[in-house]
């Protein structure tokens, strides 16, 4: 009884429906054929709530920016939609024929829509109670993913249609392509079929095969369903029925299609692409972030050329890894705990050529070689030094290394005993001597001879940007900077007494070919080329004979300047040849003490020498230029004065033309042994 009941309703509601749809599809037609005929207000009045489409002329789509390093190698893209343009003539024949058959077979014959197609999804539609094909046309593909929203109703759709129809008049079929395949969703987060391309086979649409067309044809339909990656079978099937539709357009023959269908697809690998370079290509996204926006860095497609040497960036990354877990093993630290930072650039253009901002970026974003200030300790004395020899004191000046006390009610005992690392006093030392064995009390004396503000003053001068404690303290490097700043400070010694500016992009272009902006390097003479000479001729007895001996083993001239902080909770070295400078920095975030042992020479002193072993490696040897009025004389190294027939161990000393010391010999750069080899052990004769 019940199911007798029931069966009567089923087929009124049925027929209902099919009278309802009947109806339907007879005012459809109407309105499409009121629309083709260019008639009647209906026409008028749905074309009115339709979008301009004016700016398909000037199709701006939002377009991936891709950075590239000094050489032109991809390094990093930005993006919202992974979406690279490709011009209609750099398309091949067989991917449009591949879409075409896939997704439209009458598109090179409709006006924009097919009625054949719409009457047939339709009374599907209608069969299963919901809308289960659409039957829409490229052109209206475009439309609706340009212009209308997703909803599935017939509305809509007629609505799409009618946008398909004004569009094909006014584009031809080549433009109209051309946006489909560079707009069109492709799975995977690739928009257009050069993204695609590259994403799932790892080469341009400009260069796939037959396969590998078939296969992007097969996507649209649904991406995440025929996903070569996650559903193979489903792909291939897929792609099969692309290659007989190709076969039965007349596209290809059918040894074609069964070769194609033959051949295995090599995909590229999905696993996200090491990034060898992620604090450098960070520091260039904010950048572009603050001065251009978001939605030109995302959607503007720039061209971004770099100053990044990716075989120093590597370089610079194993060589940090590889001295922090030496550390590790030395102190048993625990393990992602001890941080290391590398900042290097061009000494000549400031071009920044690696950057190392941590261990891990993934775990901390924090660049610790641009935006953490840590106290250098021993690493800024180089500067207090060569503000003294400026001010008219030399490399062979004496002064006596001797305890000193000074009122200091912030001490507990109301006085600053200030001590040499090793706890002990010398007596009198040269400058070479107290600059190369880093010697505090000498340095401290120093900079009270020549003035605190002075000393903070030059300092800035040769790039020190951070603000500058002005005490005594400042000897013992108590003022924070960073790793960058205190590089391009090292770069004046390293430049010959000029100072340039680190940057790391050359040059910005849009996706017209307009030049954003385009670095020009500038380098200004901030001190004497002279002075600068002399503090970089007393620096590389610091890798020979001093604290920084671990890096002598480079193998050519360095000059160089370790760095130790208080409770050894920082450890730098610092070092430049004539056209590269480095700085290396290691320590905890937390600013614990890392080991009474782990010292820079020590600690951040390999991780030097591990980068510029690799990043210097088949680049000719450079020697340290000596400028005009530098002269040398022969001294004896414990008190700076001319050296005579007995005395032993006697070193070339470097002066400036005029202030040496009295009945000195001088002796002209050109006529010293080895260039400006520095050592004699030989009693001079």
């Amino acid at each position: 009884m019940t199911f007798k009941r029931i069966a009567p309703r089923k087929r009124r509601s049925s027929s209902r429906r099919s009278f309802l749809g009947i109806i339907i599809v007879v005012i459809l037609v109407l309105f499409v054929g009121a629309a083709l005929a260019g008639s009647s207000l209906v026409y008028y009045v749905l074309l009115k709530e339709l979008p301009s489409i004016a700016a398909l002329k000037d199709y701006r789509p939002s377009i991936t920016t891709r950075v590239y390093a000094d050489n032109n190698e991809l390094i990093d893209e930005f993006f919202l939609e992974d979406r690279k343009v490709i011009r209609y003539e750099e398309i091949p024949k067989i991917v449009i024929q591949a879409f075409v058959a896939a997704e439209d077979a009458r598109f090179f014959q409709h006006k924009g829509f097919d009625m054949q197609s719409m009457s047939r999804a339709f009374f599907k539609n209608l069969e299963a109670g919901k809308i289960v094909q659409g039957g829409s046309t490229i052109t209206q593909q475009v439309a609706k993913s340009l212009y209308l929203s997703p909803e599935k109703r017939y509305m809509r759709k007629l609505k799409e249609a009618l946008l398909a129809y004004k569009i094909d008049r006014y584009l031809t079929k080549e433009e109209i392509i051309t946006l489909y395949l560079n707009h069109i969703y492709l799975g995977h987060g690739t928009y257009g079929v050069e993204a695609a391309a590259q994403g799932y086979f790892g080469k341009s649409a400009r260069n796939i095969s037959l396969p590998e067309a078939a296969m992007l044809a097969g996507l649209p339909k649904a991406p995440s369903n025929y996903s070569p990656y996650l559903h193979p079978d489903r792909a291939y099937q897929r792609q099969a029925y692309v290659l007989n539709r190709m076969l039965e357009d007349g596209y290809i023959t059918g040894q074609e299609k069964d070769l194609a269908i033959s051949k295995v697809i090599k995909l590229r690998s999905i696993k996200p692409k090491d990034k060898v370079a992620a604090y450098f290509i960070e520091n260039i996204r904010r950048y572009i972030q603050e001065k251009y926006g978001s939605d030109v860095l995302y959607k503007e497609g720039l061209e971004v050329y770099t100053t990044l040497n990716i075989q120093m960036q590597k370089a610079a990354r194993d060589a940090v890894e590889q001295g922090l877990k030496e550390m590790e093993e030395r102190e048993n630290y625990e393990k992602g705990q001890v941080q290391g930072a590398l900042f290097s650039m061009d000494a000549k253009t400031g071009a920044v050529r690696a950057m190392v901002g941590g261990r891990d970026f993934q775990r901390s974003e924090f660049n610790r070689a641009t935006q953490s200030r840590r106290q250098p300790g021993s690493a800024f004395k180089p500067l207090i030094y060569t503000a003294a020899f400026d001010k008219g004191m030399t490399p062979a000046t004496v002064i006596v290394d001797s305890p000193i006390v000074y009122p200091d009610p912030q001490q507990p005992d109301g006085v600053w005993k200030p001590q040499n690392f090793d706890e002990k006093f010398l007596g009198p030392t040269t400058l070479h001597n107290a600059l190369i064995h880093s010697r505090n009390i000498v340095t401290i004396k120093v900079l009270e001879e020549i003035g605190v503000d002075y000393a903070a003053s030059y300092a800035t001068n040769m790039g020190i940007s951070s603000p500058i404690t002005r005490t005594l303290s400042l000897a013992l490097g108590t003022s924070g900077v960073t790793l960058q700043e205190l590089v391009r400070a090292y770069g004046v010694l390293a430049n010959e007494g000029k100072r340039v500016q680190p940057f790391f992009i050359k040059k910005i272009v849009d996706r017209t070919g307009h030049v954003f902006e385009e670095t020009q390097p500038r380098a200004e003479q901030v001190i004497d080329p002279r002075i600068a000479f002399m503090s970089s001729y007393v620096m590389q007895d610091v890798v020979e004979s001093g604290t920084g001996q671990r890096v002598k083993k480079l193998g050519r001239p360095v000059a160089g300047k370790t760095g130790t902080t208080d409770d050894t909770r920082d450890a730098w070295f610092m070092g430049f040849t004539p056209s590269l400078v480095t700085g290396v920095w290691v320590g905890f975030d937390q600013e614990r003490p890392m080991g009474r042992q782990e010292v820079g020479g020590r600690a951040a002193a390999p991780i030097w020498l591990y980068f510029a072993e690799k990043a210097l490696q088949g680049t000719p040897v450079e020697v340290f230029p000596v400028p005009d009025g530098i002269v040398f004389v022969k001294v004896d190294p414990k008190t700076g004065a001319p050296a005579r027939f007995w005395t032993k161990g006697a070193i070339y000393e470097c002066f400036l033309e005029g202030t040496t010391p009295e009945d000195a010999e001088t002796i002209d750069p050109a006529n010293l042994p080895g260039g400006t080899h520095r050592f004699d052990t030989e009693p001079n004769r």
